[in-house]
């Protein structure tokens, strides 16, 4: 469907425009904070995610977060809130956010966050990865499945 292309898009232009720019998929971000926690330098990574015009993540909640992921995903969120822009790209709607926490209440915390003064786009559709399989399957046997010959 384009999530992560379009979000690259859009850190792409802030760039050209002078933003500084991360786009990391979310789970690398959190195993580089629990990496932190484990070598005591998670001050610095959160400042480190913290200082970026514009944070992408992308892929949350593919995923299952265990702890403290939850934890240091909505100390991400809290630090850049009102600081910084971020852009969370994700196959899950909102609505299933708490169960991709496993902790509803902080879900419902990183969620409000998130939401206030944001724009939320929901893409519809096939995936291009799904489109681009089905397209070389029908080249192998030789045809095309977009439309029937009669």
């Amino acid at each position: 469907m384009g999530k992560s292309h379009l979000a690259q898009a859009l850190g792409h232009e802030a760039c050209r425009r002078g933003y500084d720019v991360l786009f990391m998929p979310a789970a690398r971000v959190l195993a580089q904070l629990a990496a932190g926690r484990a070598d005591g330098t998670y001050e610095r990574r959160l400042a480190g995610f913290a200082r970026p015009h514009l944070l992408i993540l992308d892929d949350f909640g593919l995923k299952p977060l265990r702890p403290p992921a939850p934890e240091d995903l909505y100390e991400l969120i809290a630090e850049r809130y009102e600081k910084g822009s971020m852009i969370v790209t994700s196959n899950r709607a909102f609505a299933e956010w708490p169960d991709a926490f496993g902790e509803p209440l902080l879900a419902s915390a990183a969620l409000d966050r998130l939401a206030h003064d944001a724009h939320q786009v929901v893409i519809t559709g096939e995936s291009y990865r799904t489109r681009a399989t089905r397209k070389r399957a029908a080249d192998k046997r030789g045809g095309n499945d977009t439309h029937a010959e009669g």
